[in-house]
């Protein structure tokens, strides 16, 4: 057996011999040391030296009631003593049928069915493979393709990434994808002077409207972000985009896929973003938050009306046979259902509203600052958006990676921030105090002083 670790370089070591790291250029670590973490509580993570960093950006989106939450702890703890997992075709189990209940009675009116996968990218694999194959069913094959915006992210799979437009991560595998059809961003960072949020918005739908008229007869469904495209450098937009596209969506008869997983739960201030548009989707893609961070989980919930189409005999073939191993894991389940009784008991809503207003208050504050080009805000999402100049918007060179500067400063100081780009942005834990929001703001300055001093 290895000796046990004592510190964080041993740990490291061990780590840096056997672990791919996603998302990473690994010999970046050669000169940027690996934080083992030990141990987490609310915002905090510590390390095995003792060091604390705040979340600021909660673990890639997904903690949502802070770091060894008690009361989820006793939930996925009692179920542990109960059932770890079970197969889900031809059984069940009384977390996944509460869980279930749960979402359908909080989602918008009308999504009356969940279908349960094990990830985001995988709800969307599911979502855009129900929605072509609902079309077969019902005798409308030629639909099957699909529209979606630029500059957009749903993920990491095959699937998942043809219907996505964020060149980084989709540019090298685009022999292997399927076409779609792309219609550009409502980006409200790109609106006229003096044109509002919702304007911007309004006209931009011109162009989803010109690829429907266009291309329905083909077009099984759109899929898109609601309000935040959180990947894609957190550009946002505003509501009235998506209550014009579920108008044309109707009259186009094609399908409305909303990629929740980053922007629902609350995060944009409503518990689904397309709430604020008062729009019900044909599907409704959830992970990230789903289980408030603990485990993987993703569901799509969609209507009776798309169930009612694979609902025949089995001779005629029909089925929706997508799967996973662990679909609708007893302990991933319990996690969730705890992680939505804390909404529905603890007021979250008012007091993330209060949170955000703190939030979007104190961020503002760097407006002004040579090099901040815009701070925008979605709720508990609030992104700064950094320029080399801000007369023009002439962005910083990415090979410049101006943000990393800004990561290893914010480390230092006990803060984990984690800028897209030059885009640094808070989506912190809704345990955060309005004084620790000072903190990871003011951290936030120093790290912009410093990328952008020359």
């Amino acid at each position: 057996m290895p000796a046990m670790a004592t510190g964080n370089a041993s740990y490291s070591a061990r780590d840096l011999a056997h672990v791919w790291h996603p998302c990473t250029q690994m010999k970046d670590h050669e000169v940027l040391p690996m934080i083992p973490i030990r141990r987490g509580a609310g915002v905090w993570l510590e390390d095995f030296e003792g060091r604390r960093y705040l979340d600021a950006i909660s673990s890639w989106w997904v903690n949502l009631f802070g770091h060894a939450n008690p009361r989820i702890n006793a939930a996925v703890r009692g179920q542990l003593e109960r059932l770890e997992q079970v197969i889900l075709a031809g059984f069940t189990h009384e977390p996944v049928i509460a869980l279930s209940e749960a979402l359908t009675a909080i989602a918008p009116a009308g999504l009356t069915r969940c279908f349960y996968a094990d990830n985001g990218s995988s709800a969307v694999e599911v979502a855009v493979k129900m929605s072509f194959h609902y079309w077969r069913n019902v005798g409308k094959s030629a639909k099957r393709r699909f529209i979606t915006l630029s500059n957009s992210y749903h993920g990491e799979t095959l699937g998942a990434l043809a219907v996505g437009n964020v060149e980084l991560y989709k540019d090298i595998y685009k022999p292997l994808l399927m076409d779609v059809i792309t219609v550009p961003s409502p980006d409200c960072f790109e609106r006229e002077p003096g044109e509002s949020w919702a304007e911007h918005s309004r006209r931009k739908f011109a162009h989803m409207e010109a690829a429907l008229a266009q291309h329905a007869g083909e077009t099984a469904a759109v899929i898109l972000e609601p309000l935040v495209q959180c990947a894609g450098s957190m550009r946002m937009y505003d509501p009235v985009y998506l209550a014009l596209l579920r108008q044309a969506c109707d009259r186009h008869g094609v399908h409305l896929i909303a990629d929740e997983i980053a922007v629902g739960f609350d995060r944009t201030g409503t518990m689904f973003a397309c709430e604020q548009a008062g729009i019900r989707p044909d599907m409704m893609c959830l992970s990230k938050g789903l289980t408030a961070g603990y485990l993987p989980l993703s569901a799509v919930v969609t209507t009776d009306s798309i169930y009612s189409a694979f609902y025949d005999e089995y001779v005629k073939l029909t089925a929706f046979l997508h799967s996973h191993s662990f679909t609708g894991n007893p302990l991933a389940c319990a996690a969730a259902r705890a992680s939505l009784d804390i909404f529905r008991t603890d007021d979250v809503l008012d007091r993330n509203r209060a949170l955000a207003a703190h939030l979007g208050a104190k961020a503002r504050e760097l407006e002004a600052h040579p090099h901040v080009a815009e701070v925008r805000q979605h709720g508990m999402i609030v992104a700064i958006e950094l320029v080399r100049d801000k007369a023009t918007r002439e962005p910083y060179p990415w090979q410049e990676r101006r943000g990393l500067t800004i990561y290893r400063h914010a480390l230092s100081r006990g803060v984990l921030l984690r800028p897209i780009g030059t885009v640094v942005y808070f989506m912190p834990p809704y345990v955060i105090t309005p004084e620790e929001i000072d903190l990871i703001v003011q951290v936030a300055r120093e790290g912009i002083e410093l990328a952008t001093c020359d």
